[in-house]
């Protein structure tokens, strides 16, 4: 093997949201790229983001270890961001959060990585008694550490940015019904930019901060949910009424939903998340567990939701008071 190559980067789950922006970064910053995933045929566009060579989708599923095992042999550092959000046949909480990640805790150690940066979900403490979701992601946490004990764990808040789950969802449902539900609507979110939690993975994985323990990421601004829902409906340009749902109604809807042959909108677990709060600790603040303690200064949602929430506007770009372009043709 050639001392000189620049290091290898195995990231499990880099396709995805975070995925792309993580690789993206770590390309410009010159590593050598595996990005592991269960279909490497539908993530040959990772390949753009680097030069020739630089970045190769493998295939690996966290349910069954040889393949994780061969993903990660030969890694210099191991990146998982893996993660679901409602459960379908095999593909469980316990069986992606919790055994997944500790096969590839395993793997991480078993390849000699010296950094392994594992991804899990801020507020998941406070929400494991009523979240399964929840739960296997504090129990994946443990596991992880307990296979690779100075590993760096980041608790991302609700992410934004081009391609989130969340703001774009609300965007295309404000664009599509008359009233939006408003669930839980007091609880409080500190969303991130996904920009700013790709940096701190990378940062993470060169050792800029104290493995072995757990990071707490959010951004500048709390908002309740109500709060946050009248922002969506400000940058999407629609005049929405917001009609409170009971949370208890909202589980009975999305127990139905969860019948049809479709990714849920929403599910029961999700609803039960809704209801707690999702912000930084005190304790993390203290601490400097934060994206301050990656000496990151946290991106607002005023600068970044404005340059991709104009598509759910009426006249999309052109929908601007004044009638000038949102942003150049």
């Amino acid at each position: 093997m050639d001392r000189n190559a620049p290091k290898l980067v195995t990231v499990f789950g880099g396709s995805g949201f975070v995925g792309n922006h993580l690789v993206q970064l770590l390309a410009r910053k010159g590593y050598r790229i595996r990005v592991a995933v269960r279909r490497p045929d539908l993530a040959g566009e990772v390949r753009m983001f680097g030069s020739v060579g630089q970045i190769v989708p493998v295939q690996a599923n966290l349910r069954n270890e040889a393949s994780v095992q061969r993903a990660a042999a030969g890694s210099d550092i191991v990146i998982n961001l893996v993660g679901i959000g409602h459960q379908s046949g095999k593909q469980s909480f316990e069986a992606v959060h919790v055994e997944g990640a500790a096969a590839v805790a395993r793997a991480a150690k078993a390849a000699g990585a010296s950094a392994l940066v594992h991804m899990s979900a801020l507020g998941v403490e406070q929400a494991a008694e009523v979240s399964a979701y929840a739960a296997s992601k504090l129990a994946g946490e443990k596991a992880v550490l307990e296979a690779y004990p100075n590993a760096v764990i980041v608790r991302p808040s609700l992410m934004f940015g081009q391609g989130d789950g969340f703001f774009n969802l609300m965007g295309t449902l404000a664009r599509m019904l008359p009233v939006m539900p408003l669930i839980a609507g007091k609880t409080q979110f500190q969303p991130v930019f996904v920009g700013d939690v790709a940096e701190a993975i990378a940062l993470a994985a060169e050792g800029a901060v104290k493995g072995g323990r757990v990071y707490e990421l959010g951004g500048p601004d709390v908002e309740s949910h109500k709060v946050l829902m009248q922002r969506i409906l400000r940058e999407a340009g629609r005049n929405r009424p917001l009609i409170p749902m009971p949370s208890g109604l909202m589980k009975v809807l999305a127990s139905v939903l969860g019948i049809l042959p479709f990714k849920p909108l929403i599910t029961a677990d999700q609803v039960e998340l809704l209801g707690v709060d999702n912000i930084v600790s005190e304790a993390a603040r203290k601490d400097k567990r934060t994206l301050a303690g990656f000496g990151i200064t946290p991106t607002s949602m005023d600068e970044i939701l404005p340059t991709y929430m104009w598509r759910f506007r009426r006249h999309g770009q052109f929908d601007r008071e004044g009638g000038t372009p949102a942003y150049p043709v």
